[in-house]
């Protein structure tokens, strides 16, 4: 007899196929759910946000705003009134002392000098005069004086006489006073012609360049400085003032200096926040240069200069900068984050923080700290190099 062929899963019928697959469906939700509950009631693990224990550098002081500005500089004024006929230079243009900067129009200055030269041959002219007068009063008093002596003249006659010299020499006393201030005008009239061709007061680059003239007010109408040193006007706050001092390391970076530091030191401290003359009585009301609004109210800014080389020539004038007053600083210490610190002991530089063990715990422990900046802490005991720490006291738990 031959076999029949076996059958196909095509070939069951389909209540058994239906069967089949809702036993397959349960047996992987039964799967499911028996590792859920497992998860559920295994341990949670717990990891911790730490940092280690590290070597760096720290700088303890205070920060400050400031502006950039040419230590060395000269403005150029124009002394003399007139129309401004031609400018030879432009901002940025490098200039030597004794260069030709501007001319102003000389034909009033020049109608002046000729005026007073005219003026003063006039009364050279009538000094001449007058000296011929006061020589001829002369010889008729010692003439009148001599027949005087022989009774062949009368005392009226001497006396006279004697009056006509004196005249004669008060004329010519005037006259000479007049011709010293004929002089002295000619020679200010002769400066201010001179003036009106206006030059380079020392070496160095155009900065800034008007176009009025303003003689009473006396605008500058050139500012020629030197770039190669610059100096930082910083804002310190009135809080703050007390702990800089001349001398004083410090560094800064501007706003397009990619990070890079300038070291610095204070130079001077100025006395007075900067106001202008008029605001500084105190009947003058109340003024608005050199205040900031703080959270207790109205502070004052002192302004503190401090002097940088710039040979690159990568500083410029107006430039924003951000300054560092270094009160203290180490190097190569062993530092902590801030935000690893927990409560203080009582004792100002001791303070509590958490240690990871090597099983991952955390263990409390009491550390000595010194100088801090806006991030870490300087430890000087309690601390090894590589040892890690809670930070924030914070920890995460995952299932």
């Amino acid at each position: 007899m031959r076999r029949a062929p076996p059958a196909h899963r095509a070939d069951l019928p389909d209540h058994d196929m239906t069967y089949l697959r809702w036993t397959l469906l349960l047996t992987l939700l039964g799967c499911v759910l028996a590792l859920t509950g497992w998860q559920s009631l295994a341990p949670p693990v717990r990891t911790y946000d730490a940092v280690p224990v590290e070597r760096g550098d720290i700088e303890s002081g205070i920060t400050a705003p400031g502006i950039l500005q040419p230590r060395h500089y000269r403005d150029v004024v124009a002394r003399t009134a007139g129309q401004l006929l031609r400018l030879h230079v432009e901002v940025g243009d490098s200039v030597r002392e004794g260069q030709l900067l501007a001319e102003i129009d000389p034909a009033d200055q020049q109608a002046a000098v000729d005026a007073s030269r005219v003026q003063l041959e006039s009364l050279g002219a009538l000094r001449e005069e007058q000296l011929a007068q006061r020589d001829l009063a002369r010889q008729q008093y010692e003439r009148q004086r001599t027949l005087a002596r022989s009774g062949a003249a009368r005392q009226e006659d001497v006396q006279t006489t004697h009056a006509e010299l004196r005249g004669a020499e008060a004329r010519l006393k005037s006259t000479d006073i007049q011709l010293r201030q004929a002089r002295a005008s000619l020679r200010s009239e002769e400066a201010a012609l001179a003036h009106t061709r206006l030059h380079a007061p020392l070496d160095g680059t155009v900065i800034a360049v008007g176009q009025t003239l303003d003689v009473q007010k006396r605008t500058p109408l050139i500012r020629i400085a030197q770039l190669t040193s610059m100096t930082v006007h910083a804002q310190v706050p009135e809080a703050d003032i007390h702990r800089v001092r001349p001398g004083m390391p410090a560094w800064f970076t501007t706003l397009g200096g990619g990070g890079r530091r300038w070291p610095a030191r204070v130079r001077q401290i100025l006395p007075v926040p900067p106001r202008p003359l008029e605001q500084m009585s105190p009947a003058a009301g109340d003024p608005s240069g050199g205040e900031q609004e703080t959270g207790q109210g109205r502070g004052v800014l002192y302004s503190v200069l401090l002097d940088v080389d710039n040979g690159d020539q990568a500083l410029m004038a107006e430039m924003t900068a951000r300054v560092f007053f270094v009160a203290s600083s180490v190097r190569g210490a062993l530092t902590a984050p801030l935000a690893a610190l927990q409560e203080s002991t009582g004792r100002p530089d001791v303070h509590r923080v958490q240690v990871l063990r090597q099983d991952g715990e955390p263990t409390p422990r009491e550390v000595r700290t010194g100088i801090r900046d806006q991030r870490r802490v300087e430890v000087l005991e309690g601390l090894a190099e590589g040892e890690r720490l809670l930070v924030n006291g914070a920890h995460r738990q995952e299932q």
